[in-house]
């Protein structure tokens, strides 16, 4: 990497860093280190909350989605707007009136203690694991360019963040967003813009997206009802509504956000403008994938993306057989690559003749390059069996760093680490605030001193940072990082959700029925996914969100019904 790239990269992480620590001196009492001083308008709100939600994990592994399964992530967000208008017209005005710290407190006065703990532990372990799988991801890009350990790239990754978040709280968080969210809104589009600029040159964007058409990458909507399908019309507007509905209107570390605004209106109007952006956003990120994608049906491509699993192997005894399997994956692309360059001739001569033959010899050749790769991970497994073959989310670094200019190296990796950053930000501070207001204050240490428990959220920030690093451990084991986040959100957000939905909604329902049906939701949640593991009850994860929120108000009402009896 250039010493330009280093400069930028470098300058853009400690400056943010820099910026939260002095920017939040003055932070001495634990409403301001929990709450800030709730006087964000509505555009630092709806940035705040792009910038927790796009962690490093969209920019790494979303577009290696998008290489290898094409644009039907892209429903998964289709539920998100409508979440966003049931939130503003439903939530938010509870959370203001009750003028709560966490989203948690309300569950107290609606229900009782027990509901109200109960929920906070589910979210605790879950956003707990999310936040490790959050440091993994950059860790992979810095793992990859120093060849460090992923061990002390994953303690440098969180090192950084814990220090401004302890320093600060969750006003260092909204004071960075906004500089972090502007690095990748500029980083993402010069990302699509230089990818764009280096196809060939008598190829338009249009015949890119026609290669990618005809080899089944933009599939963006599918209407088929398939419970299997992870990714459907039907599942993001169902499973996806209720996944986003208890993300946004549950989770602390988005709640937190909008908590810190300077009116209900702001609030309202931060979350409105998410959910009109975050779409097209997504579009964007995956369509980048896409022409990545597009990029090496024209020009070689690694035949495995994790470089570090490639130097090991030119140092091991496979060396030759994995040459091998380069010059065939070579052969395989030469022709490959004379079909595409074919198709798009046809194409623009309106020969579907040859457009139709040409689509059917790339999609063999793409079946012989996926067999080849495969044979060159098992190939890296014998060479080192704890190696981890799976390179789909090393796809856009590794574009990143052999084909973008110098400069553009450097901004693009400020962006994912100003990303993960963010992210990992709001996490801790909205761990801490959890376990210090929903579980220490009120269950433990009731009454001390205001000063202990502002130690004590700074305390239990550096507590869930150093078991984040811990999770970040274990994060290599999840086969692509974006599913990973939110199949573990998955897991928790239905049953969550469903508690919440009784608490507005079911006012006949008291605290012990909603808590019992709280436990036995979420034991049926993960039977359910475990099965569909074993491949027993298959079952896309999607569809948990939905489930647990209705199985919780279906349990709570019958188990309501059966106290009455008693």
């Amino acid at each position: 990497m250039h010493i330009i790239d280093w400069i930028i990269m470098l300058g853009s992480i400690l400056s943010i860093v820099a910026y939260g620590v002095w920017k939040t001196r003055s932070v001495k009492s634990v409403k301001s280190f929990l709450l800030g001083d709730r006087d964000l308008h509505w555009w630092t709100i709806g940035l705040s909350i792009m910038a927790t939600q796009a962690s490093a994990i969209t920019f790494l592994s979303t577009p290696g989605q998008a290489f290898d399964d094409g644009m039907r992530f892209a429903q998964f967000y289709f539920g998100m707007p409508i979440a966003m208008v049931i939130l503003c017209v439903f939530v938010l005005p509870v959370y203001y009136r009750l003028n709560v710290y966490t989203a948690y407190e309300y569950l107290e006065g609606r229900f009782d203690l027990r509901a109200r703990s109960l929920t906070a532990v589910f979210f605790l372990i879950q956003r707990g694991l999310a936040a490790g799988i959050t440091i993994y991801a950059p860790s992979i890009i810095l793992s990859t360019i120093l060849g460090w350990p992923l061990v002390w790239t994953n303690v440098s990754m969180g090192a950084l963040v814990i220090l401004y978040t302890m320093a600060g709280g969750t006003k260092a968080v909204s004071v960075t967003q906004t500089q972090q969210m502007l690095i990748i809104l500029v980083g993402m589009f010069l990302a699509a813009g230089v990818v764009i600029w280096k196809l060939p040159q008598d190829l338009g964007v249009t015949d890119a997206l026609t290669v990618a058409g005809k080899m089944g990458k933009l599939n963006v909507v599918d209407f088929t009802f398939d419970l299997e399908n992870r990714y459907t019309f039907w599942s993001g507007i169902l499973g996806g509504t209720f996944l986003f509905l208890s993300y946004f209107g549950t989770d602390q570390s988005q709640v937190q956000r909008y908590l810190s605004g300077k009116s209900l209106t702001e609030s309202r109007l931060g979350l409105l403008f998410n959910g009109m952006i975050k779409v097209p956003m997504q579009f964007l990120v995956l369509l980048t994938g896409i022409l990545v994608f597009v990029f090496y049906q024209f020009s070689p491509q690694p035949l495995h993306f994790n470089s570090g699993n490639v130097q090991m192997m030119s140092k091991s005894t496979y060396q030759e057989e994995y040459q091998k399997l380069e010059a065939e994956f070579s052969t395989v692309f030469e022709a490959k690559k004379e079909a595409a360059t074919a198709l798009v001739l046809a194409s623009k001569e309106d020969n579907q003749v040859v457009v139709d033959a040409m689509q059917a010899e790339m999609k063999e050749l793409a079946k012989e390059e996926k067999e080849i790769r495969g044979e060159a991970k098992k190939l890296i497994k014998k060479a080192d069996i704890t190696a981890d073959t799976k390179d789909e989310d090393y796809v856009f670094i590794s574009f990143v760093m052999g084909h973008m200019p110098v400069g553009v190296v450097g901004l693009l990796l400020a962006m994912i680490f100003a990303a993960a950053m963010s992210s990992v930000a709001s996490e801790l501070n909205a761990l801490a605030t959890t376990t210090v207001i929903d579980l220490y204050k009120r269950s433990f240490v009731k009454t001390r001193s205001d000063n202990h428990y502002f130690r004590a959220s700074r305390l239990f920030t550096l507590f869930w940072g150093i078991m984040a690093l811990f999770f970040a451990m274990v994060a290599a084991q999840f086969e692509n990082l974006i599913e990973a986040v939110n199949i573990i959100g998955s897991l928790f957000y239905g049953t969550i959700l469903g508690v919440f939905l009784v608490a507005f909604f079911m006012k006949f329902v008291k605290g012990r029925a909603v808590f019992l049906a709280a436990l036995l939701t979420e034991a049926i949640v993960i039977t359910v996914f475990v099965l569909d593991y074993l491949e027993i009850f298959p079952i896309a994860y999607l569809w948990l969100n939905l489930i647990g929120c209705a199985l919780v108000a279906a349990f709570s009402t019958l188990f309501q019904l059966i106290f009455k009896k008693v």
